[in-house]
């Protein structure tokens, strides 16, 4: 493995300038397993310079798209090649089970190569004519690279959230310098080293690994970056909102989430428990759409709830590595701590704890959590209106579809919902209703590059993955001529 106690500028690994170091620890023994680099303003200096430079005078800009796509091919197959070994890095740094990580590294081989795909169409798609009322001119709309990209990325999906901003920001000609979260750093570090054996140019990509003040906000408020891409809290999507507007730089935020779903009484129970599983405790309930928000109509929400805790209280619990586990530990005490004070928190405030909410037994190190079943809450409680980030699940009746859209709807957020029913004509109009950004009908959590993803209200600006997380990374220039012979004429007559 490359070296984890340096940074990644200009195709190099370098030492952190003040020499600043800090551990990386495996959630399911509390105990440290690499000696991380601290990136100081210093780094940061460096390693936007180095993207700067890339940019204004590598050529990379200038490559067709069908050279770009070689690079990004050539990342693809070595995440590839590499598969078994990033996502045991993901498991001892994140904590998700290995099949979970397994299939976040071929996404995001998948994500590289779906990029590569749109980066060889812009050689034919980077410039558009635009017919003009007045037939002495003629104009062009052409796409160009906003420029140098500062990617500040979370913990959950720590490489698969890197693809998300790299891939498109490469395929459009930007530059990037990538900061991933201080807790999961290791895959990016690999990607660095996948760059450097694809021989991507020096500069084109930089990673640099720190604490949010010490390294996250020197790259948000550098000058010389040209475009801010953060998945993440809406409270540091906020400050960096803030600090954006100073420059009027170019920003998309992937931000929090409380997602509902609408169950209707026509739902097959066993389908729909399935899906409620997946939709909140898959990676542990630390995904930003997850449908922790349950709506039931009343008929079948009896019935749906005592199946649910059943398959909830068997779902396995332990180290990722474990054959079977299907719920590993959070990613970290911090973390772990903010889920148990939100359980807490609804117990006070008067819900039910219905299944789960402790530490499993036996579990004396490792930060585990069974899974968690809350119900009788109300819908002004913190626990139904915030999102809590772990594998907690609310769930409410409901008496008809008018009462499920409102209350669906009646959240700050707005990244994702689900609905299920049989009846698939109600199911498409209450997914017309709901004010979000994604909506699942007769699933929760499916999740494709091909599809745009991003969220109304406080979840967001923006759209990611497709066509449209290319166009994040694109500007649009007119560029307008003058075909006359004749003279304009407006000066000189």
């Amino acid at each position: 493995m490359n070296p984890t106690n340096k940074l990644f500028i200009n195709g190099e690994w370098v030492a952190p300038v003040k020499g600043g170091s800090f551990d990386t620890v495996d959630p399911s023994n509390e105990v440290a397993i690499a000696q991380i680099a601290a990136a100081t303003k210093e780094d940061v200096n460096l390693a936007v310079q180095a993207a700067r430079n890339a940019f204004d005078q590598s050529g990379w800009p200038e490559l067709s798209g069908k050279k770009r796509a070689e690079y990004l091919r050539r990342i693809a197959s070595l995440i590839r090649d590499k598969q078994q070994v990033l996502a045991e890095l993901e498991v001892r740094d994140n904590g998700k089970p290995l099949p979970e990580a397994l299939w976040d590294i071929g996404d995001t081989a998948f994500c590289f190569d779906f990029y590569a795909d749109l980066a060889e169409k812009m050689d034919d798609e980077q410039e558009k004519a635009v017919t003009l009322a007045d037939d002495r001119f003629s104009s062009v709309a052409r796409k160009e690279p906003v420029g140098v990209c500062g990617a500040i990325i979370p913990w959950n999906f720590p490489m698969l959230m890197a693809a998300w901003k790299v891939a498109p920001a490469l395929a459009a000609g930007c530059t990037v310098v990538l900061k991933p979260s201080e807790v999961t750093p290791l895959t990016a570090l690999q990607l660095a080293d996948i760059a450097r054996e694809a021989e991507l140019p020096p500069g084109v990509l930089n990673v640099i690994t720190g604490f949010g003040a010490e390294a996250g906000s020197p790259l948000t408020e550098h000058p010389d970056v040209d475009k801010l891409a953060f998945t993440g809290s809406v409270p540091t999507g906020r400050k960096i909102m803030q600090v954006a507007a100073t420059d009027i730089k170019n920003i998309s935020l992937e931000l929090g989430g409380k997602s509902a779903f609408i169950v209707f009484e026509d739902s097959d129970i066993a389908k729909a428990v399935e899906w409620i599983l997946f939709g909140i405790f898959w990676n542990k309930g630390e995904v930003c759409s997850a449908t922790s928000r349950v709506l039931v109509q009343r008929k079948l929400y009896p019935a749906l709830l005592e199946r649910l805790v059943a398959e909830a209280e068997k779902i396995s619990i332990g180290n990722g590595f474990e054959e079977g586990v299907l719920l590993g530990p959070l990613v970290n005490g911090a973390q772990y701590e903010k889920v148990q004070h939100a359980i807490a928190q609804g117990v006070e405030e008067g819900a039910t704890l219905l299944s789960g909410g402790k530490r499993p037994e036996g579990k004396t190190k490792g930060f585990y959590l069974q899974p968690t079943i809350f119900t009788d809450m109300s819908e002004e409680s913190a626990i139904w209106r915030e999102e809590i980030f772990g594998p907690v699940v609310c769930v409410r009746a409901f008496e008809d579809e008018a009462e499920a859209i409102t209350s669906a709807n009646r959240s700050r957020f707005g990244l994702a919902a689900a609905v299920m029913s049989a009846d698939l004509v109600r199911a498409e109009r209450v997914a017309r209703k709901l004010r979000a950004g994604i909506v699942w009908i007769n699933c929760s959590q499916p999740t494709f590059v091909e599809a745009p993803w991003g969220g109304y209200k406080q979840s967001g600006i923006g759209r990611e993955l497709g066509e449209w997380g290319l166009n994040n990374y694109l500007e649009t220039k007119q560029i307008t001529r003058f075909e006359s012979e004749e003279p304009w004429g407006w000066y000189l007559k």
